[in-house]
């Protein structure tokens, strides 16, 4: 990277920035870094991360340079400078516990994670204290166990008793994950993980909720108690408001059984005929009593469509097929009501992914859509794995 100082670069204290950069082997100015929960690429920021103490900058940068991080240095230098303003702000001390804390929690999850990145898993959700014998336990335990043998997906639970055992027993100990919270009136963790080094264990809900949906492509929701229900109305959240990526979201209920059956009333009596939501807000999750409906919602989920990336106003899909000409004609013309601008073109890698090299040869759709309505968003998904490939 060429030293191009600027006079109001010098003025700002960029140019520490540019000639510690310069000098060393960080260069993240031409990294675009993805944001996993909402499916984001950003480009790096026009002004590079400063504690407006240029000798304190300097320090920083060369702190990181000197520990030999040669990728996401920015990022690094960032945290370094937030922990140094926590500092200089005369934090209080249970506020720095607080943080320092919740980092700790995420670093210590991230790793744990790190070495199955490239494996599928699925999150289920249910009660703790629902007995072994119930008909719910059963079905959670043979869905987790499906979701493993016929297509790959490893199991997050919180690593408790009831529904959360039964979907670790399924899957089995070298196929899960728990992430486990402790409180004082449940028992440990269950049986399946017990011990395990995916077991992992928090502090904070929030640190245990980030990762339950960071780290996974499918959410199972079994009958349980306001955690539960918390859990999957926080997932409905992230993605009716676009604050996460679109995944599988799917309500499992016992064989005739009417606990999901008398939520989806509430919903459409009381919030949609409120005008607190959206019809097309249905189409974010399926309610099903069959765990075989379940997981064939999933791989349908999953049968051309791959995953999906912002790039500032432009949505990317990544398939796994690229679609007909004719295919992209008919999604034009049925989704043309949350097209913003342009139209659904299929391309090529776009050069903001060019981090993500496991994607590289799959073919994309690229759109601008209206960011008012995703649970149409996730119709066109619906339809895109519908559609006839070449």
């Amino acid at each position: 990277m060429g030293l191009r100082v600027e006079r109001e670069r010098v003025k700002s204290g960029s140019w520490l920035y540019l000639d510690l950069v310069n000098r060393s082997t960080i260069n993240s100015s031409s990294l675009c870094m993805p944001d996993f929960i909402s499916g984001t690429i950003s480009p790096p920021s026009p002004r590079p991360p400063t504690t407006g103490d240029l000798e304190l900058d300097a320090k920083a940068w060369k702190l990181v340079r000197d520990a030999g991080f040669d990728f996401n240095g920015e990022s690094v230098v960032e945290l370094v400078m937030t922990a140094l303003k926590l500092g200089r702000d005369h934090t209080s001390g249970a506020d720095l516990k607080l943080f320092s804390r919740s980092l700790s929690e995420l670093r210590y999850a991230a790793n744990t994670f790190a070495p199955f990145r490239e494996v599928p898993k699925i999150t289920v959700f249910g009660s703790a204290r629902t007995e072994e014998s119930d008909p719910e336990c059963q079905a959670a335990e043979r869905f987790s166990r499906l979701m493993f043998e016929e297509h790959g997906f490893m199991t997050i639970t919180g690593g408790g008793g009831g529904i959360m055992g039964a979907a670790q027993k399924g899957a089995g100990c070298a196929q899960s994950f728990g992430l486990n919270i402790c409180l004082p009136f449940e028992e440990g963790p269950n049986e399946t993980i017990q011990g395990d080094s995916k077991l992992i264990h928090f502090k904070y809900f929030f640190t245990r909720k980030l990762n339950f949906l960071k780290e996974t492509q499918a959410v199972a929701v079994f009958p349980g108690g306001f955690g539960t229900l918390d859990e999957c109305f926080e997932v409905l959240t992230l993605m009716q408001t676009g604050k996460s990526r679109l995944i599988p979201l799917v309500c499992i209920d016992r064989p005739g059984g009417r606990y999901w059956e008398r939520w989806v009333d509430f919903l459409r009596e009381e919030l949609l005929a409120g005008g607190l939501i959206s019809a097309d807000d249905f189409h974010l999750f399926k309610v099903t009593d069959s765990v075989d409906v379940a997981v064939a919602e999933i791989a349908q989920f999953y049968r051309i469509f791959r995953s999906s990336r912002w790039i500032g106003q432009r949505l990317i899909f990544r398939l796994g097929q690229s679609l007909s000409s004719r295919a992209i004609m008919a999604l034009n013309s049925r989704f043309a009501d949350i097209i913003k601008c342009g139209e659904i073109v299929q391309t090529k890698m776009l050069k903001e992914e060019s981090g993500e090299l496991e994607s590289i040869d799959l073919p994309r759709l690229v759109f601008t859509p209206l960011r008012t309505n995703f649970g149409r968003i996730r119709q066109l998904i619906d339809a895109v794995n519908c559609s006839e490939t070449v």
